[in-house]
């Protein structure tokens, strides 16, 4: 509902903005459906457009809004869009996914060969269902063609920002910041992402070495040791594990020891040092330099973000 009613609302403070400086007013704008009403929330919410598809004229941008559900349920019940979305692409308008809604921008074929932001917990399923795209990992805008995507939840108001600032100036874009309390420029998610472990796959050789590593992550691990495990030669269990998991040995590993750092760093008292001990690392500077790599922060930056006790 918010990935709806969000932009309708930026755009039309903008425009108040603009005119509050002696400017004229940039943005009309409309909300677009097949229908008159779309029931959300088993019929909680009601949206109303403003227009039908086939009243719409020659739109400069159109923003697709987060889906909701189960995703392959959610692009069938939303088919209709894609032919028009394609339609008005090829006419010249530019076109924005909010969160999930990259799923049905994707369904256009349009992100074919190119890069997309989604929602963190999505991207696998993503992924799998759109494997001609690019997906970014943690990143919250993307941009190519004049096809924008953005990351998860609230992500969403970083994209808008950059499209008013795109379409305006940057005064106007850190005004709005300011106004909705929006931090403007963040480029990455990953502060925000769980590693949940890719196991939706087929492979049990590579789910038993995948659980391996989940259950000893105090431990040094190589690589020979986890193909045995798979009962694998090594070059073809690194191939397997890369093609099942969409990580390398290593990176999961390393991806795997960090998701672990980051629950002991929001939920226990340990210093830097005894949690790096705890998930196998023994060099200060590697883990740190790890663990932002993968979160966006330092190991002390991250602990005083998300540890209340530590705060």
């Amino acid at each position: 509902m918010q990935a709806i009613a969000d932009p309708q609302y930026l755009f039309s403070t903008a425009n108040q903005f603009l005119i509050a400086s002696g400017k004229a007013p940039l943005f009309h704008v409309e909300l677009v459906g097949a229908k008159r009403e779309v029931k959300l929330n088993n019929g909680l919410f009601s949206v109303h457009t403003d227009k039908l598809l086939q009243d719409v004229g020659r739109p400069d941008l159109i923003v697709v809004p987060a889906l909701f559900g189960d995703m392959q349920t959610a692009i069938s019940k939303n088919k209709v869009l894609i032919p028009w979305i394609i339609e008005q692409y090829n006419n010249g308008a530019e076109v924005a996914s909010l969160c999930v809604g990259a799923f049905l921008l994707a369904s256009t074929g349009l992100l074919d060969g190119k890069k997309c932001s989604t929602h963190w917990g999505f991207q696998n399923e993503f992924r799998q269902t759109f494997p001609e795209v690019e997906v970014v990992d943690g990143s919250i805008i993307t941009e190519e063609h004049h096809l924008y995507s953005s990351g998860g939840a609230n992500s969403y108001w970083t994209l808008l920002l950059h499209l008013l600032e795109k379409y305006t100036d940057r005064s106007i874009a850190v005004l709005a910041s300011k106004y909705f309390a929006v931090d403007i420029d963040r480029d990455s998610q990953a502060v925000f992402a769980m590693f949940m472990g890719q196991k939706n796959h087929g492979d049990e050789a590579i789910k038993k070495a995948q659980e391996y590593i989940e259950q000893h992550t105090q431990e040094k691990i190589s690589i020979d040791e986890l193909a045995g495990i798979a009962g694998a030669g090594r070059r073809n269990f690194e191939r397997r594990f890369k093609q099942a998991t969409n990580n390398s040995v290593l990176e999961y590993i390393h991806r795997v020891k960090i998701e672990a750092a980051k629950r002991q760093f929001e939920n226990s008292r340990k210093n830097i040092n005894e949690v790096m001990y705890d998930v196998g690392y023994t060099d200060t500077k590697a883990f740190r330099a790890v663990f932002k790599k993968l979160t966006g922060l330092t190991p002390i930056e991250y602990r005083n973000k998300y540890n209340k006790m530590a705060a």
